[in-house]
């Protein structure tokens, strides 16, 4: 295939994938967003009329000029499969190209079994054989743990008690279609980046609290994953020489102090809830006013707030989202955070936005699926080989002559 056919295919998967992430748009505005000229965007445009994969909508509202027609994705064209892997679940959903869950599933998991891989191929891969969409561009798995590689999708994670585990290999053996792994932060940071309260920044920091305490990390619009794919592991800041020892195996790690077993750890302690009750007790008892319970939210939130100062402080983002299970709870996280955070970062930085997110399963596997839906702006190259897969298979689809 000629280089011009090449840049004109990922151009138009560029203008669906736009339309998908950004909703219906008029063809000065695609032209504008992706760096295209009007003419391209014309010709283009038509083609994918042509094709069925774009219908015009109504106009857009005139300020005293001509009014634009908007352009909108024709239903049911494309998907992709998200799926969040939990020690104890799967979270499961089907997207469409714009990132609204269509399809959703949480199934049990032991990710300690000897047979946890092949039960969670077969899982994903009844799954998707059940699409309500036309065509599925891929699967995009979130997990807490190391990947070094999206597209190689070789796992290590403490949490699942995986080692190096070929997770898509054997996704992509068992469904067929490219697949996409990353860290759970990660996806999460960038499913807020295209369709969440980050949409329209290009900087700001996605904070998770719960099991364990985490940071997605979005600057000049793109994730920033680190070296190894494991930036933003903010549970393990170093805040206590001679704390309790944190399952990374260091001593006084943030997350050894504030996550979820060493909130309920300090409760049983020191007799807030009983010995089997867990962290729905402490927040339950928090709400009705137990002061002791609302001193240990607080602290941990204190904590928090402190630790996030310093990563405000050293990266600048314009906002912070705060999402998580723990998140449920935040009204009593937040007595210790907001003093801690507007009191330790720079007196410049104090005004900075604070966004509390209601905490939701699916949303997690969205943030999965959202590792395929943004290939086609992939320009850095993180998504590999897996998403020239992804970009072929929308390629195809939307090209009425490949050749």
């Amino acid at each position: 295939m000629a280089i011009s056919s090449v840049r004109t295919d990922t151009n138009r998967a560029a203008i669906l994938a736009h339309i998908g992430a950004h909703g219906a748009s008029s063809r000065a505005d695609l032209a504008r967003s992706l760096g295209l000229s009007p003419a391209l965007i014309t010709k283009l445009t038509r083609d994918l009329l042509g094709d069925g994969l774009l219908t015009e909508l109504e106009h857009s509202p005139s300020r005293g000029g001509r009014p634009a027609q908007l352009l909108g994705l024709t239903a049911g064209s494309f998907g992709a499969i998200g799926v969040k892997v939990a020690p104890d679940h799967l979270t499961l959903v089907e997207v469409g190209l714009g990132g609204v869950v269509t399809r959703t599933a949480t199934e049990p998991f032991d990710a300690g079994h000897t047979m946890a891989l092949a039960r969670l191929t077969d899982t994903v891969s009844d799954f998707c054989a059940n699409s309500t969409h036309t065509n599925l561009l891929g699967v995009g798995v979130g997990l807490p743990g190391n990947v070094l590689e999206q597209s190689a999708g070789v796992v290590d994670s403490t949490q699942l008690g995986w080692s190096q585990l070929p997770l898509g290999l054997a996704l992509r053996k068992a469904t067929g279609l490219p697949v996409l792994i990353d860290n759970n932060v990660n996806a999460l940071a960038l499913a807020e980046s295209l369709f969440g309260t980050g949409r329209g920044h290009d900087n700001f920091l996605v904070v998770t609290i719960g099991t364990g305490i985490g940071a997605g990390i979005v600057a000049g619009g793109a994730v920033v994953r680190g070296h190894s794919g494991n930036a933003g592991e903010i549970g393990h800041i170093p805040v206590a020489e001679n704390g309790p020892r944190c399952q990374c195996g260091a001593l006084g790690c943030l997350e050894s102090l504030i996550g979820q077993s060493a909130l309920i750890e300090t409760a049983r302690r020191e007799g807030v809830i009983g010995a089997d009750a867990g962290i729905t007790a402490l927040a339950t008892v928090a709400s009705g006013a137990n002061e002791a319970a609302q001193r240990i939210f607080a602290e941990a939130g204190h904590l928090l707030g402190r630790a996030i100062a310093g990563v405000v402080n050293t990266l600048d983002p314009e906002l912070i989202v705060i999402l998580g299970e723990g998140a449920e709870s935040w009204t009593h996280w937040s007595m210790g955070f907001e003093p801690a955070l507007r009191a330790s970062v720079m007196s410049r930085k104090r005004g900075i936005e604070v966004a509390v997110e209601g905490w939701q399963d699916d949303r997690w596997a969205q943030g999965a699926a959202s590792l395929v839906l943004s290939t086609p702006f992939d320009a850095d190259g993180v998504s590999g080989e897996q998403g020239r897969l992804v970009r072929a298979r929308l390629i195809d689809s939307a090209a009425s002559d490949p050749s």
